[in-house]
């Protein structure tokens, strides 16, 4: 599973009664097992020349931690939620009552799942390995073959206006590409469109934070860049989780 969570004691299934989420206290500290930042997998530097090092520890320690932060402030007005995973959360964002709750949730929740997925997709060139042989038939039933897969990704990811992410995503069985924008993912069931709806095995970041200081507006060449440090091996075994 996606996600970074402190040890707990029992983890709860959310059920209809339990979702339809109201507000008190927000701004309270946040529960004992709360989100925790994640560590990256490797160091800043590793994904160099392709990421460079000072992105990197921006982005992880300042965004990544904000979006952490900020997602265990929203959770704190709501104690039914105490044990739910990520994914949990995000697919039943609907059905939050408060609106402010929600919006907080869905950037910050965003946010926190959408890095999480990304660092681990990543990996220093050369320990990228290549897709599975089972994540390989399914990219040539639906692209016709890895590069057309990459043209596909790299399209979505350009043509996103603004701030973004572009996806690589199991639906009904069959891998679609697809975009969102903001901290949105595919997880979110009533936020987004149907179509782009599914669990996401492979994201790429297109907020500028993510290439800025390196590639300044140059998006395509940090896209080019980035396809040399996908961990091909991660991607798989998201596909069989999928």
């Amino acid at each position: 599973m996606i996600l970074n969570r402190r040890a707990f004691i029992s983890k709860t299934a959310l059920t209809a009664g339990t979702l339809a989420f109201g507000s008190s206290a927000f701004g309270q500290k946040a529960s004992e097992d709360a989100f925790q930042l994640p560590d990256l997998p490797y160091a800043p530097d590793a994904l160099a020349p392709h990421i460079d090092a000072q992105t990197m520890r921006i982005h992880h320690g300042k965004h990544h931690a904000g979006y952490t932060a900020k997602l265990n402030k929203a959770l704190a007005s709501l104690p039914k939620m105490k044990g739910a995973s990520i994914e949990e959360i995000l697919k039943s964002l609907p059905k939050v009552l408060d609106p402010t709750v929600r919006t907080s949730l869905r950037n910050n929740g965003g946010g926190y799942f959408n890095h999480k997925l990304f660092w681990e997709i990543m990996a220093p060139a050369g320990q990228t390995g290549q897709p599975s042989s089972a994540l390989s038939r399914a990219i040539d039933q639906s692209f016709g073959s890895l590069e057309k897969l990459q043209e596909a990704v790299t399209r979505a990811a350009l043509t996103q206006f603004g701030s973004g992410w572009a996806w690589l995503i199991v639906q009904d069985g069959k891998l679609m590409v697809t975009s969102t924008a903001n901290q949105d993912n595919p997880l979110m069931q009533g936020l987004i469109p149907n179509r782009a709806l599914g669990t996401p095995i492979l994201g790429v970041d297109v907020w500028e934070h993510a290439y800025y200081l390196k590639y300044q507006n140059q998006r395509g060449a940090y896209l080019s860049a980035w396809w040399e440090v996908v961990n091909w091996d991660r991607v798989s075994q998201n596909f069989d989780q999928a």
